[in-house]
């Protein structure tokens, strides 16, 4: 079949390359002419030195990748988020099924895109939403390496369907789910606290600290995404534990690399700055904060690293702060 990836940056073009390998033909969209000149020109992935299958096409207009396909694959940071499913909107003139496989929250809404596309796409021109989600660095997925997500959707039919999308049996196994909560919560909250463990990592810390603030940050996971209707269950899957895993531990996490230079000393506009792609976790402790004192739920990690990444206190100020609380009973729900 057809597919239409919305944003050709490292994890779009990398997915386009698991749906060719499938069978599909794709066609991908993205504002950057260079991106697109370099995958039609020379077949070759934006961000990465590999090449890709020549089925793989790009192009600058929108309408184009809509026309191509009914089946569009979301990639673009939450940031423009809205704005491109808007353009989206605006521009089709017959049902689509969106899939999301960004991993974040929208700045001052703190909506998840499932949200923010029932917000914006008219009833009339969206078939259903489905969001791909998990442990999965697009440098290891470029390379074919085993790799394994979660496709959650309050109709089932429309998860399956995805899975079947994107599965092989060589190196990509997709599992379905129905908590789109869940899964979108424990993607996006993940990022904050990779942010803290590359804080820790960059303070020279070690292993045990950052082990520490890693399994005391799932409890801070697992209390967002219950309290927003999410099941405890997902959070400890693919899409909470499963991402965290690899995202708060690895040079590939562009949250992991962005809380080490804060972790150094680097003034956190700088850090975002240095990093060439959407650093997300920032905006998730963000709005971390914020559930959290909607809420009224105990969130020591993200409380400290919220005021850390608005210039309120230093790294070591917020690690002093977490380690005077009151001693506790170790408690996980």
């Amino acid at each position: 079949m057809n597919v239409s990836v919305i944003g050709g940056g490292s994890w779009g073009t990398t997915l386009a390359q698991v749906l060719s390998d499938n069978g599909h033909d794709v066609m991908i969209y993205d504002i950057n002419n260079d991106f697109v000149k370099k995958i039609n020109e020379y077949h070759k992935h934006p961000f990465f030195d590999t090449t890709i299958p020549n089925n793989i096409v790009a192009t600058i207009e929108l309408e184009r990748a809509l026309n191509f396909s009914d089946c569009l694959i979301l990639c673009v940071p939450t940031k423009v988020i809205r704005k491109v499913i808007s353009q989206i909107n605006e521009l089709t003139k017959n049902k689509k099924l969106f899939v999301n496989v960004s991993k974040g929250i929208e700045p001052n809404t703190s909506y998840r895109v499932s949200q923010i596309v029932e917000e914006v796409v008219d009833k009339d021109k969206c078939l259903g939403y489905v969001v791909l989600s998990g442990p999965s660095h697009a440098e290891e997925v470029i390379l074919r390496k085993l790799t394994s997500l979660v496709a959650a959707s309050t109709n089932i039919e429309l998860a399956k369907k995805v899975q079947l999308l994107f599965s092989n049996d060589s190196y990509l196994r997709v599992y379905t789910s129905d908590d789109v909560i869940g899964v979108e919560t424990g993607g996006a909250m993940k990022n904050a606290i990779a942010i803290v463990s590359g804080i820790a990592f960059g303070m020279g810390l070690g292993e045990n600290a950052r082990a520490f603030l890693i399994s005391r940050g799932i409890k801070e996971i697992v209390s967002i995404v219950t309290i927003l209707g999410g099941k405890m269950e997902t959070a400890y899957g693919l899409s909470g534990i499963g991402d965290l895993i690899v995202t708060a531990s690895s040079m590939n996490s562009r949250n992991f690399q962005c809380g080490l230079k804060i972790g150094q000393g680097m003034k956190v506009s700088e850090a975002i700055g240095s990093i060439n792609q959407s650093v997300e976790g920032i905006r998730a402790i963000e709005a971390g904060y914020e559930i959290g004192k909607k809420h009224n739920i105990e969130l020591p990690i993200i409380n400290m690293a919220y005021r850390v990444v608005r210039d309120e206190v230093t790294a070591q100020e917020a690690l002093s702060s977490l380690l005077t609380r009151s001693l506790k009973t170790e408690k996980y729900w």
